[in-house]
């Protein structure tokens, strides 16, 4: 064992868990937090949640989401819950619609590092806690207005539940037989409640990983006897079915139909266009997880390899569960027919375990087979990812003519210093990685080198790209939206023409009148309706207007976009709005 792997180990035991607790806090707060409503919300899905959390918000209707004031049943009821209490709290904003996501993303960390530290101690646990925050999928999720952060925290914990109650009553070394397997209960009420954030995936990630554990190691007689099967399920049914009995003593077949065909369907058939290859998770998993990825396949490899070594041991047993944890999430959403790349998150945690267990015995041990090939992949990885950042602006220039028929200031906007930053950051991050990690003296620094360049990457992208991107291609017709909505009183109307923007119905803060493309003889009824008209629209479909809005006057103008109205006068909000106001992006 090289002195470096001793020094690294003996250093982080001798921290205090309060220093971990405290810099794991810390810096989840700052990338989950920083800027969160710094942005427009995106479309589509972004759109929509913030404005069914907002109607749910307004109305005090608890049971029946919607959007646009239409049953919305593509999802059910817990973040629009959450969304709506924060909304309470801080008022209508981008902030208050991220800000569950970004509370669970800081939970979640919490809890790996609980469960890590309880069940292998550390440095794995402060290991596992940094490698599920520094990677672009959980930063992403816990930025955005998503079900996918409360999703993930809920599985996890249900995951971590069924694991700590279940060895309770095997580990001889805990003394904690008779309480400490009641954590199993755990798992039945993070299976509820994660079946209350996304439907049944908040069940099948939970069983599916349990199912194979128990089958893989023959535990199922000890679940039988300290799982509380029969109670638990009673659990689960008391937290989870009275809103889905709610909505169809409600809505009856309407609901059951829509959300048969959010979940089933969506399995069997794609939706939305989001099909792509089997093999789309591969990609997703490698450079959503990055850097840490580079170091899975071996972990996994050696969690295969190793497990009836580790048979009755715990703390090493637990990387086999970690194991079947990500081939059963990542298999059952391959075979899923509507692939997204956020659907995996579910995985993470596990795989934050796994990453986490392999690295420390690649620094305690610089003959653990596959260290150096690990590093070798992340530095791969990482130039690829730096090559990809740093051909952005010069790609970006070429197809800017054909963004510009989804996004109007496409041409008038480049990506500014952003890319080149991100990639230069790479570019030496990676260096750093090579050259500690292949000197096997100096392994450790490794890890702090790779997870320093993702966070300022992250960090980057927070105060620089996505901010600017917004300014462009995200605030401009919210902007307009947000106009409409305070020039319009209850009997007037906005039309929404153009491609789907649901965010510009949260601005409006109001029901819109949806028309796409090709459904223009659509508008034509609303235009002879008396009150005020108003129509946001992409200033290269004004052409294709009725010839009855032929003659409405530009009253604003932003980027591409244009709002129209029959009336020409109009308030135009401050650059300051008052605090009980919608704030605009991009002022």
């Amino acid at each position: 064992m090289s002195t470096a792997g001793v020094t690294s180990t003996v250093d982080l035991r001798a921290a205090s868990p309060w220093s971990h607790l405290l810099l794991l806090l810390s810096l989840a707060g700052l990338l989950f937090f920083l800027n969160l409503g710094g942005i427009g919300l995106t479309d589509r899905d972004e759109g929509r949640n913030a404005e069914a959390g907002r109607e749910m918000f307004e109305t005090g209707d608890w049971i029946s989401p919607t959007f646009n004031y239409e049953p919305r049943y593509a999802k059910p009821v817990l973040l629009y819950w959450l969304m709506s209490l924060s909304y309470r709290l801080f008022g209508v904003s981008e902030f208050a619609a991220r800000f569950p996501s970004a509370v669970f993303g800081v939970a979640l960390i919490l809890l790996q590092y609980a469960f890590l530290r309880r069940w292998r101690g550390t440095p794995v646990d402060l290991f596992s806690g940094l490698m599920l925050l520094l990677n672009v999928e959980i930063i992403g999720l816990g930025r955005m207005a998503l079900t996918d952060s409360v999703l993930v925290f809920f599985t996890t914990l249900a995951l971590y539940g069924f694991w700590s109650g279940l060895h309770a009553s095997t580990d001889p070394g805990t003394g904690l037989q008779g309480s400490e397997r009641h954590v199993m209960w755990l798992f039945y009420v993070g299976m509820a409640l994660a079946t209350l954030t996304k439907g049944p995936v908040g069940v099948v990630v939970p069983l599916l990983t349990a199912a194979l554990y128990l089958t893989w190691t023959k535990r199922w007689g000890q679940f039988w006897r300290h799982g509380f099967p029969m109670a638990g399920v009673l659990v689960f049914a008391l937290l989870a079915l009275p809103w889905y009995a709610a909505m169809l003593a409600i809505h009856g077949s309407a609901y059951t139909a829509s959300a048969q065909a959010n979940t089933v369907g969506r399995f069997l058939n794609p939706m939305e266009g989001h099909s792509f290859t089997v093999l789309f998770y591969i990609p997703v998993l490698l450079f959503g997880f990055f850097p840490w990825s580079a170091l899975l396949p071996f972990a996994l490899h050696a969690a295969f390899r190793d497990w009836r070594e580790a048979r009755g041991t715990p703390s090493r047993e637990l990387e086999l569960f970690a194991a079947l944890w990500v081939a059963g999430v990542f298999l059952f959403f391959t075979l899923s027919s509507t692939r997204l790349p956020h659907y995996i998150a579910p995985l993470f945690p596990a795989a934050a375990v796994l990453t986490a267990s392999y690295w420390h015995r690649c620094v305690a041990d610089p003959a653990t087979r596959g260290a150096r090939a690990s590093i070798h992949v992340m530095m791969g990885l990482g130039y690829t990812l730096a090559l990809g950042l740093a051909a952005l602006p010069p790609l970006y220039s070429t197809f800017a003519e054909t963004i510009a028929k989804e996004f109007p200031a496409a041409t008038e906007a480049d990506l500014g210093i952003g890319p080149y930053a991100a990639a230069t950051i790479l570019v030496v991050g990676m260096a750093l990685v090579g050259y500690f990690g292949l000197w096997e003296t100096r392994r450790a620094g490794a890890f702090w080198a790779a997870g320093a360049s993702i966070a300022l990457v992250g960090l980057i992208a927070i105060q620089v790209s996505l901010p600017r991107l917004s300014r462009y291609f995200i605030a401009p017709p919210q902007e307009l939206a947000f106009t409409a909505g305070l020039n319009l009183g209850p009997q007037d109307r906005l039309i929404l023409y153009g491609p789907p923007r649901p965010s510009a119905v949260f601005y409006a803060r109001r029901k819109a009148i949806v028309i796409h493309p090709g459904e223009e003889e659509n508008i034509r009824p609303y235009l002879k309706e008396p009150g005020r008209t108003m129509i946001l629209l992409p200033a290269r479909l004004k052409s294709k207007l009725p010839e009855e809005a032929a003659d409405y006057p530009v009253i604003l103008q932003r980027y591409g976009y244009l709002l129209l109205a029959n009336e020409p006068m109009v308030k135009v909000p401050a650059a300051q709005p008052p605090p009980d106001l919608l704030r605009i992006p991009g002022h």
